[in-house]
């Protein structure tokens, strides 16, 4: 979530990143919906047996899920980044701008 969900703030890092994650990884970690929920390379065996997920020869530990909570934001960023939609509809909604002002929240396109 957080790589890919970065893709409005750092496209110019992000871009190549989803090409080279996808060439490398491949089907191990990218399915029918796209990139599974999480993958750590560096978990290649274990002595226990694994509670969630499964070991992937050549990539290592890959979970099985997509989790609405992870794939979610990475729609809205991607979306944010092709039209910047999201942001615009979320700025113009009056009691998300009174909430961030009641947290503390000043400055950018709140002033």
């Amino acid at each position: 979530t957080a790589a890919l969900g970065s893709i409005a703030f750092a496209p110019e890092i992000v871009e190549p990143m989803i090409g080279k994650m996808h060439a490398r990884y491949g089907a191990g970690i990218y399915d029918k919906y796209g990139f599974l929920d999480s993958f750590n390379p560096t978990l290649t065996r274990t002595d226990r047996p694994l509670q969630h997920g499964k070991l992937v020869p050549g990539i290592g530990w890959v979970d099985g899920d997509y989790l609405g909570i992870d794939q979610g934001p990475i729609v809205l960023m991607i979306e944010n980044r092709r039209s910047g939609m999201i942001w615009d509809v979320m700025r113009r909604n009056p009691h998300i701008r009174r909430g961030l002002e009641r947290a503390g929240f000043t400055g950018g396109w709140l002033a």
